[in-house]
C-alpha cells in the first residue's frame, strides 16, 4: 500500500508487487532501483531484506538465488520502507511456490531479523484499500496486514469500523514476517527446533528445500565436466613424450 502526499491531503492506494528467483549468487535486483525510480530508503530497505534472507538460511550453504522485485506499472519515485514486508513476502512466495492471497494487502518495514516495525500513514493506508474493496463489493475476506506497533495508532473513519465489527473487512495486527506468511498463504511458518530444523510441509520449509536445490545446482555447474579434467591436466611436455 502506497501513500501519496500532496501537502494538504493524503490518500492511499494499493499496488502490485511481484517477485522472481532464479539460480545465482545472492543478489536481489530492485528493478526500481536499476532505472533510476527508486529514492535511497527504499534502496536502504532491499539491502535490508536481502541481509535478512543471508541470515535466516544461508547458516551452511551459500545463498545461490539471483531475484527480481518490481513495483508493477508504477511510474514515478518509489520512495521510503514501508513495502520491505510485502517485498519479503513476494519474494518468499516466489520460492516456497506458495501462492498469496490477493484479497489482503500489506504494509509495514522490515528490520534483519524479519520483525515487522510501524510505518506512516497507516489510517490513509487502510482506508484506501477498504475503498477499493468497498467499490468492487465486500467478502468478508478482505483485509490489510499492519505492524503490531501501529495499532495504537489506529483512527479511521466510522465506515471502515462499522465494516470491520460486522466482520465485512479485516485488520490483522503482525509482529514479524512469519507471521504475514501464515495469514497471505494460509501455510504455517514453521518454527525451526533447537537443530534448526524447521517443520515439514511449512513455509519456511519450502523455502529451505527450495534454496538447497539452487545451491547444489550452482555446485554442480562450477564443478568442471571428468572430460575437461583430462585435458587439464595433460601438458605440453607429457603430450610431446607420448609422441
Amino acid at each position: 500500500l502506497g501513500a501519496i502526499d500532496l501537502g494538504n491531503y493524503v490518500f492511499a492506494l494499493p499496488i502490485r508487487i511481484t517477485a522472481t528467483t532464479r539460480l545465482g549468487e545472492g543478489s536481489v535486483i530492485d528493478i526500481e532501483r536499476e532505472v533510476g525510480l527508486s529514492g535511497a530508503i527504499h534502496s536502504k530497505g532491499l539491502l535490508i531484506l536481502t541481509s535478512f534472507l543471508a541470515s535466516r538460511y544461508s547458516h551452511s550453504m551459500p545463498l545461490s538465488l539471483n531475484a527480481s522485485l518490481v513495483f508493477e506499472q508504477s511510474y514515478s519515485t518509489v520512495e521510503g520502507d514501508s513495502a520491505s514486508l510485502a517485498e519479503l513476502c513476494a519474494l518468499l512466495s516466489a520460492l516456497s511456490g506458495l501462492p498469496i492471497y490477493q484479497g489482503l494487502a500489506v504494509t509495514g518495514s522490515v528490520n534483519q531479523y524479519g520483525q515487522v516495525q510501524v510505518i506512516g500513514a497507516v489510517n490513509e493506508k487502510i482506508e484506501g484499500f477498504f475503498d477499493v474493496c468497498n467499490a468492487r463489493g465486500l467478502n468478508g475476506n478482505q483485509g490489510v496486514l499492519i505492524p503490531a506497533g501501529n495499532v495504537k495508532h489506529l483512527m479511521v473513519r466510522q465506515d471502515v469500523v462499522e465494516a470491520v465489527r460486522a466482520g465485512r473487512f479485516k485488520v490483522y495486527a503482525v509482529e514479524n514476517v512469519d507471521q504475514a506468511m501464515e495469514l497471505l498463504t494460509g501455510v504455517p511458518a514453521g518454527e525451526p527446533d533447537a537443530d534448526g530444523m524447521v517443520p515439514k510441509d511449512s513455509v519456511n520449509y519450502f523455502v529451505m528445500v527450495q534454496l538447497m536445490r539452487l545451491s547444489q545446482m550452482r555446485k554442480e555447474n562450477a564443478a568442471p565436466s571428468p572430460a575437461r579434467r583430462r585435458v587439464v591436466r595433460k601438458t605440453p611436455a607429457k603430450q610431446a613424450a607420448k609422441k
